[in-house]
């Protein structure tokens, strides 16, 4: 781990504070004039997504982390992880559902994703924009008398439950944005 000075630090630098993993999003340094230069940083933690705002001497140095990002594929899950293989090497690795939260849904088997280890841990995996799923639930459709451009829920093969228009129905296949938990078309 190599050392780095805080008024060297940019947007995109990635450093070890209270033994974990951090992002800088934004950093400024301020010379107020009377008194010592600092620099102000706005922190995102890596493995929970947490920002923080820190307040450093230019002068003070914090390690930079030993981050790597890299390839796997989802190859199954038990009650307390996900475990994945590394493209290239076909090493495995673990995750802990927590650390997924909401992202969890939208992992399926034998697909590619990308991933973020430290120190040799897995600590985020970033599902793909768009993914395709099926609709293994929803409430039948009935046609009312007056023309409405409505929205019904749908549980997916997943168990993510979004909303879908009321045209799609038990069995179909549906594009999703990961982004925004949102519909985007059915695939024929």
């Amino acid at each position: 781990m190599s050392e780095n000075y805080t008024a060297k630090f940019k947007q995109g630098t990635k450093i070890v504070l209270n033994n974990e993993p951090y992002i800088i999003i934004n950093s400024t340094f301020v010379n107020p004039g009377k008194g010592q230069a600092f620099v102000r940083i706005t922190l995102k933690q890596l493995c929970n997504g947490k920002k923080i705002e820190k307040t450093c001497k230019n002068t003070d140095s914090l390690p930079i982390a030993n981050i790597k990002n890299i390839i796997v594929y989802y190859l199954y899950k038990n009650y307390k992880s996900l475990f994945f293989m590394e493209k290239t090497n076909f090493e495995e690795y673990s995750i802990d559902r927590k650390l997924l939260k909401e992202n969890e849904k939208w992992i399926i088997p034998e697909t590619e994703y990308q991933a973020t280890i430290w120190n040799e841990k897995l600590i985020t995996v970033i599902p793909n924009n768009f993914i395709n799923l099926y609709v293994v639930q929803t409430s039948p459709y009935y046609k009312k008398k007056s023309i409405t451009s409505g929205n019904k829920l749908a549980k997916l093969n997943t168990g993510a439950t979004i909303k879908v228009p009321l045209f799609i129905k038990t069995g179909d296949k549906i594009k999703i944005d990961t982004r925004s938990s949102q519909y985007v078309s059915r695939i024929k």
